[in-house]
């Protein structure tokens, strides 16, 4: 099961403003968010960001908002955004396979990515770019989604799944812009 740029989707959640200052290691989570987002870009995978009560919470972290500027947001009120409907209009619901990144790996990631594989969904989680205020709850998260058939992969993994093959000028370029 290898992911297809033809059908995938980048699902970044909830990285937002008044809680990406309390994940472990939020400044590598968000940059890995930023980098994953303009990988998608360049390859031509939609993006999609939610935001969970964006007025308590904060909107999208300025780094993912700038990386994100032809993404569609949506907002949610659920952990989950499959059991908010929110992503029933967006790319999420027309691709069948689903990657996400993004905050608390064992709330609002874990619950949306058990939800994407109830529904049928190929969900992949990027490891380096999900995060918890505690890393254990992360590990923990990991553990249980892979046990639901749900895998567990790294961006560099992602990128070149998505490129598929090398010698192309598209290869070259992400090579040239992301992984060197």
């Amino acid at each position: 099961m290898l992911m297809n740029p033809e059908k995938s989707v980048l699902l970044v959640i909830d990285v937002q403003a008044k809680l990406a200052p309390f994940i472990h290691d939020s400044a590598a989570v968000v940059d890995h968010c930023v980098w994953l987002a303009r990988v998608a870009e360049r390859v031509g995978v939609p993006v999609v960001v939610t935001e969970h009560f964006p007025e308590k919470i904060g909107g999208t972290v300025d780094a993912v908002r700038a990386a994100t500027t032809g993404a569609q947001y949506v907002g949610k009120q659920f952990f989950s955004a499959q059991a908010d409907g929110c992503l029933a209009s967006t790319a999420v619901a027309a691709r069948e396979q689903v990657v996400l990144c993004g905050t608390e790996a064992h709330v609002c990631v874990q619950q949306t990515a058990l939800d994407l594989r109830r529904a049928g969904k190929e969900v992949f989680i990027v490891a380096e770019a999900a995060g918890s205020r505690d890393p254990a709850n992360r590990d923990l998260a990991f553990a249980r989604m892979r046990s639901h058939g749900i895998e567990i992969v790294s961006c560099e993994m992602v990128a070149f799944e998505w490129l598929q093959r090398g010698g192309t000028e598209l290869f070259r370029a992400v090579n040239r812009d992301f992984i060197r």
